[in-house]
């Protein structure tokens, strides 16, 4: 139905303000793209995808762990995860605010 555009502050915000990692804000049929939220300290507990992902680092540090191997990440960093691939966020540091996009979203139905 057109162009969409989002504030991200406000969509980081809401998803802090909800409390729940996660804040989905588009459903396309090609595409999902969300707000990933986790906490200095905290575990990371999501499991591998059936869709390709990136995830753009918005704030904070924590190292990625996956099948290729580990990578330190902050602000600015950019991961791309092949489609049921094993990854998870370590020794985070930092508070995380990330920017996630899934590959081929399904129907629509996003929350905003």
């Amino acid at each position: 139905a057109g162009l969409r555009d989002f504030d991200l502050a406000k969509l980081v915000e809401t998803c802090e303000k909800r409390d729940a990692p996660y804040l989905e804000f588009l459903r396309v049929p090609q595409l999902s793209c969300g707000i990933y939220q986790l906490k200095a300290g905290e575990a990371d507990h999501q499991t591998s995808h059936d869709e390709d992902e990136v995830y753009f680092v918005l704030r904070g540090k924590a190292r990625m762990v996956s099948a290729g191997g580990e990578k330190s990440i902050g602000p600015g960093s950019s991961l791309y995860v092949p489609a049921d691939t094993d990854h998870e966020f370590v020794e985070i540091e930092e508070d995380l605010s990330m920017l996630v996009f899934f590959g081929s979203g399904g129907p629509s139905g996003a929350e905003l």
